[in-house]
């Protein structure tokens, strides 16, 4: 039984916790107010994941380092940058193997599928965030002072996502009320289930070949927007959606009014055009596959339903 660290309690830290611990596998959950998932091998412990130190304390004798925890979306300039390279540190300083959750921003506007060896070419600030703390994380890895990988996905769907469309379309839709976007609902998008991005994370740590590059999550849909929501309203026997994007006036609005809507516009080309994963190799090499789209929408529908 080995002993593995997750830092962040969110959707992806709670799954990737809760599915280690019922293989068998200790783990230990950090987070700033000490959250986590109850299970009798899971050892959850406040702590700021900032400070390298205390980090490396909690990752002695651990296997595996796996981040899942994010700065508030509005204070990924500031605050993803010292988050990443304590994590960094840490994990070099204790020799634990580190997986980190990513995300496509760095790679920009990209036709066709993205395949993960695709070089970083961000376009967003949050893009240039993320592409910085892979291009770091891989240049430790590559001077042979720890080992590195990052697991990319798509848009979360699940239960228990947090996201544009999880927090605003599928209330509206199961409601039949309209929902209003910030974003375009007609072009094929990647979207990942919480259980499968928590399956590859664990399968590409205990993957002896899975160091010093980056995988993606098989996607458990990439219908567009619009569709997807019409698949929920089928499975709810609710009417069909009323959808629609902002105008650029509402946009602006809601942009002055909220600060995390004003983070949107930046990654708004990622609904503008196609968003597609290239999984194939976390299929081929690892066995990971995509849960059943409607499998997913199930699980936001209300109980009983």
């Amino acid at each position: 039984m080995a002993l593995h660290v997750i830092t962040g309690a969110g959707a992806i830290g709670t799954a990737t916790a809760r599915l280690l611990a019922a293989s068998g596998e200790q783990v230990r959950v950090i987070t700033r107010s000490g959250g986590g998932p109850e299970h009798p091998l899971v050892e959850r412990v406040a702590a700021d994941i900032t400070d390298p130190g205390r980090v490396a304390e909690l990752l002695h004798g651990a296997k595996t380092l796996y981040n899942a925890a994010a700065p508030a979306y509005q204070d990924w300039r500031t605050h993803f940058p010292p988050l990443a390279a304590s994590l960094l540190a840490a994990a070099e300083r204790t020799g634990a193997d580190y997986v980190m959750l990513g995300n496509v921003y760095g790679y920009g506007p990209v036709e066709g599928p993205i395949t993960p060896d695709r070089p970083m070419r961000p376009n967003s600030d949050k893009g240039r965030v993320r592409a910085a703390m892979w291009e770091q994380a891989l240049a430790a890895h590559d001077a042979g002072r720890v080992r590195v990988t990052e697991v990319r996905a798509g848009d979360f769907l699940g239960a228990t996502a947090i996201g544009l469309f999880p927090l605003v379309a599928v209330p509206a839709v199961l409601a039949g009320g309209e929902a209003v976007l910030p974003v375009g609902l007609d072009a094929p998008h990647a979207w990942s289930y919480v259980d499968d991005v928590a399956r590859t994370l664990i399968a590409v740590g205990a993957h002896d070949d899975g160091w010093g590059r980056a995988w993606h999550v098989p996607s458990t849909s990439e219908l567009p927007p619009r569709e997807l929501m019409a698949r929920l309203a089928e499975l709810a026997g609710a009417p069909v959606p009323r959808l629609r994007t902002m105008t650029p006036d509402e946009l602006d609005a809601a942009a002055a009014a909220d600060v995390v809507m004003a983070e949107i516009p930046e990654m708004a080309y990622q609904y503008d055009r196609e968003l597609r994963l290239d999984a194939s190799g976390t299929e081929r090499l690892l066995g990971v596959r995509a849960t059943e789209p409607d499998l997913v929408l199930k699980e936001l529908l209300p109980s009983g339903r």
